[in-house]
């Protein structure tokens, strides 16, 4: 966004943050009742910026090391799908009645209970009326104040910190800055692998955590990609794309980091980029299949997000001809892995919820 539109937004952005504002200082002052289930623990995994800063494979994370002890289930909204209210997540559920990353986790965690509903307080009593839950992940909750949750995890990236951003529209950040004090952990996501020390002290200055809160910085990382109609057959990255020229399709907030890692080792990669979220239409896949044909390499293949996956596996007529794989990414820490895992465990254990985390 430019700088004069900036400016000519800057007046909606203040109607903006007086509204979020009031609102949360309703919730704050207890005007607004907010609701606590003591009965199971509540972590909720956000951020501050509207956009993706990678809610999705951090809420897998944190469900991969809890999982072997805990009955995890996992609430979300659901964006952009077609049904309302609650709805339960099977690995054949079509991604237009849950929406795509829900879908992405169930398919990813099979037994895990995977439920969306846009009011966080009624799903969390349903996901405890249909199933026996020790832990709900909440993604992307954090301004659901409605719901007080028993841990708070915000995410930040790396490139576009919420304390450098301004509120929307002339920014992205969805409330004020400040918000970022209720949570008890902050994670700087997609932390370059150049980052030197200096540079991640830089960014803690920026940020200034609370001395209640914990500062972790965490990186994406990338598995072997399997083909997208049949999971068995995976391909070696720099062994495959050597020499290979890559169609990228993607539907995701931000394609950056992947988009680099896939030029440190294809011969040459064209980008097809669709809106985050997107449901593919007859004339996208025309569209893909036309850009692929156009690539005069015969050694060469798509390489597709595990989010897009879920749309995409529709289109298996339409892909019988292609090469199209799924690259899929998780999720790793700088440092202090072993301090943020004990940090999630430590607090699931506890027989009490501490509520009061900030002033």
């Amino acid at each position: 966004m430019n700088d004069l539109l900036r400016i000519l937004l800057f007046p909606f952005s203040l109607i903006y943050g007086g509204v979020t504002w009031l609102r949360n200082a309703l919730y704050d002052t207890k005007v607004f009742k907010q609701t606590t289930f003591d009965e199971v623990k509540t972590i909720c995994v956000g951020n501050l910026i509207a956009g993706g800063a990678g809610k999705t494979p951090h809420t897998e994370y944190i469900l991969k090391i809890l999982q072997k002890e805990q009955r995890v289930a996992t609430l979300s909204r659901g964006y952009k799908r077609k049904t309302s209210g609650f709805f339960v997540v099977e690995t054949d559920t079509k991604p237009e009645q849950s929406g795509d990353e829900p879908l992405q986790i169930k398919q990813k965690f099979p037994s895990a209970f995977v439920a969306v509903d846009e009011n966080r307080v009624k799903g969390v009593k349903k996901i405890l009326a249909q199933k026996s839950a020790d832990v709900i992940l909440l993604d992307d909750a954090f301004q659901h104040r409605q719901l007080k949750c028993g841990l708070n995890i915000l995410l930040t990236e790396y490139d576009n910190l919420f304390s450098n951003d301004m509120l929307l529209p002339a920014g992205r950040l969805r409330e004020s800055k400040k918000g970022y004090l209720r949570a008890d952990i902050v994670i700087v996501t997609k932390t370059p692998e150049y980052a030197t020390p200096i540079d991640l002290r830089g960014v803690i200055k920026e940020v200034n955590v609370r001395p209640y809160q914990n500062l972790y910085f965490s990186y994406i990382k990338y598995a072997h990609p399997y083909n997208l109609f049949d999971k068995s057959e995976t391909i070696n990255i720099p062994m495959h794309l050597f020499n290979c020229n890559v169609l990228l399709v993607t539907g995701i907030a931000n394609p950056k980091p992947m988009l680099t890692y896939v030029k440190e080792y294809a011969e040459d990669v064209v980008h097809k980029a669709f809106p985050d979220h997107h449901h593919f239409t007859g004339d996208d896949i025309l569209q893909i299949k036309q850009a692929y044909d156009k690539i005069e390499n015969e050694n060469k293949i798509i390489l597709t997000t595990e989010k897009d996956a879920t749309r995409l596996i529709s289109f298996s007529e339409e892909f019988k001809d292609v090469s199209i794989f799924v690259l899929p990414i998780e999720i790793d820490f700088k440092t202090k892995t072993e301090e943020f895992n004990e940090q999630i465990i430590k607090y699931v254990r506890a027989n009490k919820i501490h509520h009061r985390k900030y002033s």
